[in-house]
């Protein structure tokens, strides 16, 4: 233990007499270890985000879409044709066991007006279902009640951003709204939600009963008809039988045969939303693993500097093994010299990294999140590339020949 810390004095007293290089040494391990630090602030709060925006969908979805026409040899999108019923969603509901809520879904764009205000948004036509599937919470009011499904009534569901846009301070509960010159009361008030994980702002959206969407706004070319149907199965495990069944039960009721093709798409949210986040962890590591690389660089910094220290003081070296030190002693001097400017480096460079994030984060309005795990690895690696490149340089003054080490000018 004395000799452990009479090779830190030493060690110690070294690096400050030559404070200049001592500091610009350092600095690759500083900008390493901040670089890593921002980067994977950076990386994991996009990943964050992107983990809220798939959260705010809801989990375990499907949603199935109408089927696509083929016209004058174009083939249009799915939903250009009319094939799916509000009877398909009840046979959905009540025939696969694995299913939790089914909500049958009808919409268009409508211009809004209230007082002289008015708001152009998504008019969506659906049952109280679509808001246990979505996870949407109410500020206020109520959802849709079957009364008001039965007798398509003419109420309204608000998303933030049309509250914002046409009722500024004014409470909205109770107020008549007009949607294609009808009147509608609004019953409830939506939780904000914010963007989609495709850049879709989910607030900026009206609900109505599906029957009224149907019958008032914006008619039917067939009784029952729906453009879409949401679907959420019980769990993950069941995600892939509730797909094939949906599929089975859909073609059995379209009447398809064999040959056919299907007249609808089922689309497994969960599936899309789960790419999403996982290419935001590729990116998440991918900068980490980037910014470790200047890490390396400081590292080989440190060793040009150890070995031209090492070239310097080879008289300083010859002398000390001459007056009794082993070459152990010499190679952990060295080795403490490298270790020293590698964890101060790396001390500052956590605090230049929080410190940068922090700038960056509120210039760019980027979200960010820190991690202890990654700046307490950040350190440790900062450790690691100090006794890794120090080493040789260690080494090298451990084994010089005394004699020789005297005579060097």
């Amino acid at each position: 233990m004395t000799a452990l810390l009479a090779s830190l004095r030493i060690a110690l007293r070294a690096l400050l007499v030559n404070k200049m290089r001592s500091a610009l040494t350092m600095l690759g391990i500083v900008i390493g270890v901040g670089a890593v630090i921002a980067m994977i602030a950076v990386g994991s709060g996009a990943k964050k985000r992107i983990a809220d925006q798939i959260a705010s969908m809801g989990s375990n979805l499907f949603v199935v879409l109408s089927g696509s026409a083929t016209s004058g040899g174009m083939r249009w999108g799915s939903g250009t044709v009319p094939t799916l019923t509000a009877d398909d969603a009840k046979a959905i509901a009540t025939e696969i066991p694995g299913v939790k809520y089914v909500a049958p879904s009808y919409n268009g764009v409508a211009q809004i007006v209230f007082g002289n205000q008015n708001w152009s948004t998504v008019v969506h036509g659906s049952t109280s279902e679509l808001f246990e599937i979505r996870d949407w919470q109410f500020v206020s009011g109520r959802s849709f009640t079957q009364l008001d499904i039965d007798g398509a009534a003419k109420v309204c569901i608000l998303g933030k951003t049309v509250v914002d846009n046409l009722f500024g301070g004014i409470d909205p509960i109770g107020q008549i709204v007009r949607i294609r010159k009808f009147p509608f009361t609004v019953i409830g008030v939506l939780a904000g939600k914010g963007q989609s994980a495709w850049g879709q702002d989910q607030d900026d959206i009206i609900f109505v009963p599906l029957t009224t969407a149907q019958k008032r706004l914006f008619g039917m070319q067939f009784p029952g008809m729906v453009r879409s149907i949401s679907v959420q199965a019980h769990g993950p495990e069941v995600m892939k039988e509730v797909e094939s069944q949906i599929v089975d039960l859909l073609r059995q009721r379209h009447r398809l045969q064999p040959a056919q093709e299907n007249d609808f798409s089922v689309r497994n949210l969960t599936e899309v939303a789960s790419s999403a986040e996982e290419s935001a962890k590729v990116m998440s590591l991918l900068l980490g693993a980037i910014a470790s690389i200047s890490l390396i660089v400081g590292g080989i910094g440190i060793m040009n500097i150890m070995l031209v220290s090492v070239t310097e003081r080879t008289r300083e070296i010859g002398i000390r093994i001459a007056v009794g030190a082993k070459g152990k002693d010499i190679l952990l001097q060295f080795l403490i010299e490298s270790m020293v400017l590698s964890l101060v480096g790396g001390l500052l460079g956590i605090g230049v990294g929080i410190a940068g994030t922090l700038i960056l984060s509120s210039i760019t309005q980027w979200p960010t999140l820190f991690s202890v795990q990654a700046i307490l690895l950040a350190f440790l690696f900062s450790g690691s590339v100090g006794v890794f490149f120090g080493f040789y340089p260690a080494r090298k003054a451990s084994l010089l020949n005394p004699i020789e080490a005297l005579r060097y000018e």
